[in-house]
């Protein structure tokens, strides 16, 4: 195992722009080859925008780091070609239990309705993600798309001119000049690239402190998401198990606030911890140890001129939700087709503008659910861990108090209502679930499933109605998709985008999202909605 963090995937090469005697400009520049910096570099590459990644690293992240990850974020990967591999590999589960002591005192289950693709969740170490993304790398390298990864690359410097960003990058060759169009800093949550511009961080810290340790272990537990409070092998603080490929299994143990962490780092302080949770006689190795202390903090904005931030550079929430590397995929997905279309003309720089509302909605989103998250798994004060108790004891008997136990909000895609890109709803009736701002709801087709037909360009999604199967506003090509409630005999179809409707156009963008939806078809009022979520015309 520990060979996938020595091999170098994207080792040093020198590069053409190193030997010229001014700064080469690139279409599009990322900072970080990490999980959210190649998933952007793949959607700009897998449109045709030349784009250059650089890192200072050439391997895999050392540590299984970010395991969960949610449908929403594996149906953008589906767009992106890795999103099968991811699933093969990884550890599919939609059961949670929460204990209480010793005792269960409830389960759910996050995926309980059929008529999807893919799962709730899956675990997969985060190395195994950032194997198959290269590995998609190389595969557009070999189609002859324009993308490139550069390790062995630090930058320097990030400096903003009126049209471009300049960059200075260290090699081990030396230092050369480089230009970007356009950056995206995906450098992780210490961001070199925010401390360069000078920005920094709002939001808390929490005080507490939390051990991760993977586990190498033959064990019989069952494929689930378990957490305690108040565990009887760490009284007073909590604990969660969690399943991965290869027989390595991720435990999290809460350890407090005031600790050494160098200390507690340490094989033989990990260890006795390990073994009071799994027994003196189950036989395990250690593969990778951690801390992590809690906080919830975001960049006040996203975009700074033509530098843009996402995933971990721009937001950090604690771990439980797996919010993290989930809402940094989503941070991409939102990004990419909107700065396509500026740097194609189709679109003002003020459709950028919808990136940073609509992903810092997300992140919003996020840190309010993970602070709930921390507090309740962390009481503050003698009176909160009273409550937090009664209703951990009430939940084993009663389901009016299941809601308000918070092991972590697991992740899931926001919903973006009151974006200024929406059309206001249209369809009488119709579901809840895909109102404008909404991801679309995969559902069952007769020959596959919804979100693979759609795809990933502007969608018109007809229900039992008539339009034409292409239209082209401002140079936007508009493809039709004709379906009828009965392609999908689960009655899922109708359910997800008919509701008491009997008919329904739905507009979908690149990413998915729904921005308007009408109950019949009329050119002007969708060529208007068009216009709109394309930030060409403003609303009243």
């Amino acid at each position: 195992m520990k060979k996938i963090f020595e091999q170098p995937l994207y080792g040093y090469q020198r590069s053409p722009d190193q030997g010229c005697a001014h700064a080469i400009r690139h279409p599009v520049v990322v900072i970080g080859a990490g999980p959210i910096g190649l998933a952007a570099a793949i959607d700009l590459a897998q449109q045709d925008v030349p784009v250059v990644v650089l890192d200072e690293n050439d391997k895999v992240s050392f540590g299984s780091r970010a395991i969960c990850f949610a449908k929403r974020p594996l149906e953008i990967l589906d767009r992106l070609g890795c999103g099968q591999p991811m699933v093969e590999k990884g550890v599919e589960w939609e059961t949670g239990k929460v204990f209480f002591e010793e005792r269960q005192v409830y389960e759910f289950n996050l995926l309980p309705e059929e008529g999807h693709e893919r799962p709730a969740f899956i675990n997969l170490q985060q190395y195994y993600f950032e194997q198959y993304l290269v590995e998609r790398v190389r595969e557009l390298e070999a189609e002859g798309k324009p993308i490139e990864i550069r390790g062995g690359s630090k930058v320097l410097r990030v400096e903003q001119t009126r049209n471009h960003v300049a960059l200075l990058v260290d090699t081990p060759e030396g230092e050369y000049d480089l230009e970007a169009e356009w950056l995206i800093a995906c450098d992780g949550a210490a961001s070199p690239t925010r401390a360069m511009l000078g920005l920094d961080f709002i939001g808390r810290v929490f005080e507490d402190n939390f051990l991760i340790a993977d586990v190498v272990m033959e064990a019989d537990f069952p494929t689930e998401r378990w957490f305690w409070f108040d565990p009887p092998f760490n009284r007073g603080q909590s604990a969660l198990l969690h399943k991965q490929p290869d027989g390595v299994w991720r435990i999290d143990l809460q350890l407090g606030w005031d600790i050494d962490k160098a200390e507690e780092k340490k094989p033989e302080n990990v260890i006795p911890r390990l073994k009071a949770m799994l027994g003196e006689d189950v036989k395990f190795e250690l593969e990778w140890v951690s801390i992590y202390t809690f906080q919830c903090r975001r960049m006040e904005k996203f975009r700074h001129g033509r530098v843009i931030f996402a995933g971990d550079s721009a937001h950090q929430v604690s771990p439980f939700g797996a919010r993290g590397a989930n809402s940094g995929v989503q941070d991409t997905d939102n990004l990419v087709w909107k700065l396509k279309l500026v740097m194609d003309g189709l679109a003002p720089e003020t459709l950028l503008d919808s990136y940073d509302a609509e992903r810092i909605q997300g992140a919003e989103e996020n840190i309010l659910n993970s602070s709930r998250s921390t507090d309740f798994i962390t009481p503050k004060s003698e009176m909160s861990r009273i409550l937090r108790d009664a209703v951990l004891d009430l939940s084993e008997h009663h389901p009016f108090a299941r809601p308000l136990v918070n092991s972590g909000r697991l992740s899931v895609p926001c919903t973006h209502d009151g974006s200024p890109l929406n059309t206001p709803d249209a369809l009488p009736d119709g579901p809840e679930r895909s109102r404008p701002g909404a991801p679309c709801p995969d559902a069952p087709l007769d020959d596959g499933f919804l979100l693979r037909q759609i795809g990933n360009g502007f969608t018109l999604l007809t229900l039992d109605c008539d339009a034409p199967d292409r239209l082209d506003v401002d140079g936007i090509t508009l493809r039709r998709l004709a379906l009828s409630a009965t392609d999908d005999p689960t009655g899922a179809l109708a359910e997800r985008y008919l509701g008491g409707a009997t008919s329904a156009i739905y507009l979908i963008r690149p990413d998915q999202h729904v921005v308007a939806r009408f109950d019949s078809y009329d050119e002007t009022r969708l060529r208007s909605a068009l216009r709109r979520a394309c930030a060409k015309e403003i609303p009243a």
